[in-house]
């Protein structure tokens, strides 16, 4: 479909993903060896002549964020002094997204400052998916294409023949009502949104529910999840109010084993 003049890239974020795109696009990755020095350096080379190919370096920066990142500058910066003729980074999730905007006093907005690295270091073009902050896509002065998983996931929904009937499609906070609204209108379905106090960086409290659950199955969607403290703060506050069964759709599922632990017993039925 692309011709010859497609290259795939790929670092040691998630290989089999990467591998997984080249099979559906029926292209090989190109072969370039991403490994450290004794010192923990990253070290790259591409193995193959991209004189004036079009590239696509497929790298999500999920944990260890800082090692991904810098594979992903170094992979770029190895593509552009190859002569490639554009170069796009897939960051299928992009991190550093939660510090978006300065919400205290002298702390920085790193998502801008990563916005930077990657421009500088010589990227085209960002593909995304689910963005923590869709205004992060104004951080860059090159297009961003900011896509969605809804479509993916209301597919798996429906593959799971999920009755949608008795549905209600819950934001576990105020800033996802927007990603809620879209599950909620393709789905058919009314949306509840809970309202949530953060005391900690893992630790959520919910108590409030703005919509009708009681005798409601309801699925909880969300961008992403880490410690799982939001999700298992709102499934206990939408079976406080009466919920029948909670199932939670997420992006990113970034689990830590805090994460894991608190799912398990949780009131979450299905994690998706």
């Amino acid at each position: 479909m692309f011709g010859t003049e497609m290259k795939l890239l790929t670092g040691n974020a998630h290989r089999a993903f990467s591998e997984q795109v080249a099979q559906v696009l029926g292209i090989p990755l190109t072969p370039a060896d991403v490994s450290a020095f004794p010192n923990g350096e990253t070290s790259v080379q591409i193995k193959e002549n991209i004189r004036g190919q079009d590239v696509f370096i497929i790298q999500p920066t999920c944990l260890p964020t800082n090692q991904n990142l810098m594979e992903l500058m170094i992979l770029v910066d190895a593509a552009r002094r190859a002569s490639a003729s554009r170069i796009t980074a897939v960051v299928p999730f992009f991190g550093y997204a939660r510090q978006d905007r300065k919400d205290k006093p002298r702390v920085p907005i790193t998502a801008k400052l990563v916005a930077n690295l990657l421009t500088s270091a010589g990227i085209d073009r960002l593909v995304t998916v689910d963005l923590h902050a869709p205004q992060i896509g104004g951080f860059f002065d090159i297009p961003v294409d900011h896509l969605h998983a809804v479509p993916v996931l209301v597919k798996y929904l429906r593959e799971q023949k999920l009755d949608t009937s008795n549905l209600v499609v819950v934001s576990p906070d105020v800033g996802g009502s927007k990603l809620a609204r879209a599950f909620s209108e393709v789905l058919g379905t009314p949306m509840a949104i809970v309202a949530k106090h953060r005391v900690s960086a893992t630790q959520v409290e919910a108590e409030h529910v703005i919509g009708t659950v009681e005798g409601k199955d309801v699925l909880i969607v969300d961008d992403m999840t880490e410690s799982a403290g939001t999700l298992i703060a709102a499934a206990k506050a939408l079976k406080k109010h009466g919920a029948k069964t909670v199932l939670a759709g997420v992006t990113h599922a970034l689990l830590s084993d805090l994460g894991r632990e608190r799912l398990e017993f949780s009131d979450i039925d299905r994690l998706i």
